[in-house]
């Protein structure tokens, strides 16, 4: 999943949970902490986000939790240069309940969203989620080993890699697990509802543009265009499938 210069999380076990939590909120934070550490996850906080960004870089952080209102650097500025480096899962926090800065965050490059204003159980069973995701045996779940071919791309599913024309394309744990699941259904549609199943444990939503975003950022990621030269192709009103561009 991870491009050339790119930093690689640890080994994560139940024992060694590492987060990075970037708030500049710091009673929020030791509260968080606290509540975090009998669950098994080691909390670190910073509250700034230049200093975050240094941070996350180290590859010693299992996942991050990060503010969008921070000092320094926003929140989607320093997603942005995570990305650019890691495919580290990143669980955004938002003040506000619209969809905007959901959105946003997305199309960055986060895994999820949750608001501030969600119970500290909700919290604990995303970030839960988003580990099991990334680092637990359903990440492979359903799949068999060896790789998928469609064209020019190429899905290595032992070593969770994509590959273009030769070219290692980094995906995060999200983008790999929707690129897999419509690649071992080529040529058949997988709806909207199927694949947010695959990606997430919250109840679907038909007004939830998350599958949405995560397929713009891979057709991005893909080097899909307009016209013939497409992967991932929409199916109006129910979903996504993937062909070959190269096939008539």
């Amino acid at each position: 999943m991870h491009g050339e210069g790119s930093v690689h999380a640890p080994a994560m076990s139940r024992a060694n949970s590492k987060i990075l939590l970037i708030d500049d909120d710091e009673k929020m934070s030791v509260l968080l902490s606290k509540y975090l550490a009998p669950h098994g996850y080691a909390v670190t906080a910073v509250h700034d986000g230049l200093e975050g960004a240094e941070q996350v870089l180290t590859g010693q952080w299992n996942m991050v939790i990060l503010d969008i209102m921070l000092p320094g650097i926003d929140g989607f500025e320093l997603l942005k240069k995570i990305r650019a480096r890691s495919s580290i899962p990143v669980l955004m926090l938002t003040a506000r309940s619209d969809e905007s800065d959901r959105i946003v965050g997305l199309e960055v490059g986060a895994d999820d969203y949750v608001t501030k204003t969600s119970s500290s159980r909700e919290l604990l069973a995303r970030i839960r989620a988003l580990l099991r995701r990334a680092y637990g045996p359903q990440s492979h779940a359903g799949r068999q080993d060896g790789e998928i071919v469609v064209g020019a791309l190429r899905l290595d599913l032992d070593s969770y890699r994509t590959f273009v024309d030769g070219h290692n394309v980094a995906l995060t744990a999200i983008e790999f697990n929707l690129l897999a699941s419509m690649a071992k259904a080529r040529g058949k549609v997988k709806t909207r509802e199927q694949l947010f199943s695959e990606v997430s444990e919250r109840e679907f939503n038909p007004q939830d543009r998350a599958i949405d975003v995560h397929v713009s950022m891979l057709r991005r990621k893909l080097g899909d265009h307009s016209g013939s030269h497409q992967y991932i192709r929409t199916v109006r009103g129910i979903g996504y499938m993937l062909v070959s561009p190269y096939d008539p």
